[in-house]
């Protein structure tokens, strides 16, 4: 049986030639593939729509665009690399000087073999995005720009999935699905949550769980102001999932306060993990973070990543391709994901029910053979007990005791079926 991360890179090779954008037919094409895996729901939102503070942008979409010199030579091929055409370019076809065209180009000096990722989403121009070496080998002249797009009235597209758990309660995951052919940056945050949403459809959950596909920044705006009474309400916690496929060291994106419990559980599951792990505060942000964590909006999530965007060479060029990202990096996130959830699912607030140390051996909870092994489960289980008072919560007692939530799930286990600890409601700190 194949492991996830093989199956999402699979995914991610099928879906990296698309290109997508804020709006257009790549979007539809990458949803409807994911779609065949998880039961997504695919909304349309028109053109000219007002979301909070913005407004839904004229789609766009692409069929061919290229550079080609005197000789007919094509020197950009949008169809090799679709990297190669600024984003929401404009039509364009005509025939321009060399010195004119350097006006249109976009390249890195200090990566010169790279094509970089270029967008102009509100202001129209056209534009070609080309490799440095490459640009410098272009020969006074005349060249045929072309460019085969359209800009019309049409609609922002968005995949939505709700998992319906014993609880109103909700644990958001939300990825972004705007960038072409690059892996990282784009196709790791959406395959990673594809197939965390097909591992949360396979048994039943306490929480429920509302996760989105989504254009950046418009797209979490535009689902923010359809569904945000509901999600103030109801979201516990919440992760933005994006560049979790490398093999570098992991990176921890706070909430803007840092104070949630996805915050919490996050640190929880790498600390104990003894993973590598770089913190940044939400001063570092860069992603959808920016919107559901914005006053007003305050909502409880986080982000785990591998490089954290922005922070990596490849970062927003060609060089971000199916090499950098791995199956094996890709699985060691899906992992850490998966535990965070599990976490969350687990985390409770216990109440011991008896005054003073409670009695275990007379229930079968004590070693009769003293050992090493045995001698640290006794301590564990008493470090629990001792503060499971009514007030702390999971995360915080495997923090204080300094003992892995996988190492406390089969004690609570053990207490609760003994009936020596009952769960208290988080919210009125009642016993249920």
């Amino acid at each position: 049986m194949q492991k996830e991360g093989e199956l999402m890179h699979q995914l991610m090779t099928e879906l990296y030639p698309i290109c997508r954008s804020i709006t257009g037919d790549g979007v539809r094409e990458t949803l409807k593939i994911i779609q065949e895996i998880v039961p997504l729901t695919i909304h349309e939102v028109p053109t000219g729509t007002k979301v909070f503070d913005w407004e839904i942008p004229k789609e766009w979409n692409i069929k061919d665009a290229y550079i080609l010199d005197e000789e007919g030579n094509k020197v950009v091929d949008f169809k090799k690399n679709n990297l190669h055409v600024v984003s929401y370019s404009i039509p364009v076809d005509k025939v321009i000087s060399l010195k004119e065209l350097q006006d249109h180009l976009y390249s890195l000096e200090e990566q010169p073999d790279a094509i970089p990722y270029i967008t102009s989403y509100y202001k129209e121009r056209w534009g070609f995005c080309i490799a440095h070496n490459e640009r410098k080998q272009l020969k006074e002249g005349k060249y045929r720009v072309f460019i085969d797009s359209e800009l019309k009235e049409g609609s922002l597209t968005y995949g939505e999935l709700i998992i319906r758990g014993e609880s109103e309660e909700e644990i958001f995951l939300s990825t972004y699905i705007c960038h072409p052919s690059m892996a990282n940056n784009e196709l790791s945050g959406p395959v990673l949550t594809t197939y965390l949403a097909k591992w949360i459809l396979s048994s039943p959950r306490k929480y429920t769980y509302r996760i989105i596909f989504i254009p950046e920044t418009i797209g979490s705006i535009t689902y923010l102001s359809r569904n945000l009474d509901k999600m103030k309400a109801n979201i516990i916690a919440g992760y933005n999932i994006s560049c979790v496929g490398d093999e570098r060291e992991y990176s921890f994106l706070s909430s803007r306060k840092g104070k949630t419990l996805a915050d919490k559980v996050a640190l929880n599951i790498l600390t104990f993990n003894k993973i590598d792990y770089k913190s940044y505060s939400f001063l570092k942000r860069g992603s959808d973070e920016r919107q559901y964590c914005s006053p007003g909006i305050d909502l409880p999530v986080a982000s785990i990543m591998r490089s954290k965007f922005g922070r990596y060479p490849e970062y927003h060029t060609s060089l971000d391709n199916l090499d950098l990202v791995t199956a094996d990096g890709l699985q060691g996130s899906f992992n850490i994901y998966i535990e965070c959830i599990e976490l969350i699912e687990k985390n409770e607030i216990y109440k011991v029910n008896c005054f003073g140390e409670p009695q275990l051996g007379r229930r079968g909870l004590y070693p009769t053979l003293s050992t090493k092994e045995t001698g640290r489960m006794v301590r564990d289980m008493m470090n629990f007990i001792a503060y499971a008072d009514g007030e702390t919560d999971l995360v915080e007692i495997s923090n204080l005791i300094n003992v892995p939530v996988k190492t406390l799930y089969p004690i609570i286990d053990k207490l609760y079926n003994a009936e020596l600890i009952s769960k208290v409601n988080k919210n009125e700190k009642k016993l249920i």
